[in-house]
């Protein structure tokens, strides 16, 4: 069994209902959970939106290969009624599924990157992601995600959801 870590997010539609539904079918689909993070309220990252987002980190132990977990997620994603931009811009969703981590991989492919590569820069990635895997080591920077964590520059504020 191989563990890995995947981020959740939403900011359009009814957004707890579609974290918990893609959290529902992750487990069908991906493995058992090992643990979740608190739910996060965050303003977008890279674009202007009014909508702020809901973000929540997975901890997962699954007998897939990173590649079919991504294939699933996009798929779960797409059962959601995501539709993604054709110009890869960033836009509000209703629901984002992105691979954290994978094990102590390091993945450089045109349609897959593990350790994902902008999540040093993302405090609503990494608050969540240390919350439920402190001492993980994030191969590309050998360091602890906690120690990522405070490392981040980002200074966008997040907070836990009082739900």
């Amino acid at each position: 069994m191989k563990q890995t870590v995947l981020l959740l997010g939403s900011n359009i539609d009814n957004r707890l209902e579609l974290l918990a539904k893609a959290g529902f079918l992750i487990m069908e689909q991906i493995g058992s959970l090992i643990a979740a993070s608190s739910i996060y309220e965050s303003e977008p990252w890279g674009y202007d939106s009014k909508n702020p987002f809901l973000n929540q980190a997975l901890l997962i132990k699954t007998r897939i290969s990173p590649e079919k977990v991504l294939e699933i997620c996009l798929s779960i994603e797409g059962q959601l009624g995501r539709t993604r931009n054709e110009n890869g811009t960033y836009a509000d969703r209703n629901i984002d599924i992105d691979i954290l981590l994978y094990e102590e991989l390091i993945i450089c492919a045109d349609n897959l990157e593990i350790p994902h590569p902008r999540m040093h820069q993302r405090r609503f990635c990494m608050e969540p992601l240390t919350e439920i895997a402190p001492n993980w080591v994030v191969p590309t920077f050998q360091k602890t995600t906690s120690q990522v964590l405070a490392l981040c520059s980002d200074p966008s504020k997040i907070s836990i959801l009082n739900a």
